[in-house]
């Protein structure tokens, strides 16, 4: 015996896009609890920017500023509560559109997918670019959606429940906005990435569109596609 431990197979890493309150968040979580896989909801990084720059009075337009808030973050500022607010929500969309930050956080979600906390076997990773640029060899790619209407809906009655103020129309005309600014941004727009499976869970509650998340996930697996 050489006493050598054998090599790690490679983490599984699932990838999940789509534009603001399609599921895909809340998919991601329950994908990575059902297969024991850590989950990194990317788009906190760039609330997290946007806060950042905020709490220092900056402006999120203000490329040098965001940048340098792209480096500063770390796990725990991730779980900070204020960064779910919907002004937090709307900035983290102008920060984002920034090359220099979406470069900087780069290597955090690639290290991330192929280190995974707590070394678990895989990563799910949710975001606008994890298929497309993130995790491009992602052993299966979804690219979930819903009509505006609908996201903005669900995004109304979660920020009603949390106290917010918003209307269902305000909602649905930045949901609108932020559709525009990703899809149409020069750095990792938001796209379907080449071998991503399209899942529209407009009229799926969310047990229906898990069930169909993970019969795609278990095709996927079991088939090797890489």
């Amino acid at each position: 015996m050489t006493g050598a431990m054998p090599a790690r197979s490679a983490p599984v890493v699932i990838a999940l896009d789509g534009p603001a309150a399609s599921g895909k968040g809340t998919l991601a979580k329950r994908i990575a609890a059902k297969y024991g896989f850590a989950h990194l909801d990317t788009g906190k990084l760039y609330r997290a920017v946007a806060y950042l720059v905020a709490e220092a009075g900056g402006d999120p337009s203000d490329k040098a500023a965001a940048t340098a808030a792209a480096g500063r973050i770390t796990p725990d500022l991730l779980s900070l509560p204020a960064l779910r607010s919907a002004e937090i929500g709307r900035t983290s969309s102008i920060v984002a559109a920034i090359g220099e930050v979406r470069t900087a956080l780069l290597a955090y979600q690639r290290n991330f997918a192929a280190h995974p906390p707590g070394n678990a076997p895989g990563a799910v990773l949710d975001g606008r670019d994890i298929g497309s640029v993130i995790c491009p060899q992602a052993r299966v790619k979804l690219f979930v959606t819903a009509r505006p209407e609908i996201r903005a809906r669900r995004r109304f009655l979660e920020l009603q429940a949390e106290g917010s103020q918003l209307s269902e129309k305000d909602i649905l005309a930045d949901i609108k906005e932020r559709d525009a600014r990703d899809s149409s941004r020069k750095d990792a727009p938001l796209i379907q990435a080449p071998g991503a499976y399209l899942l529209d869970t407009s009229d799926l509650s969310i047990e229906a569109a898990f069930a169909a998340a993970c019969a795609i996930i278990e095709d996927q697996l079991k088939s090797g596609a890489a």
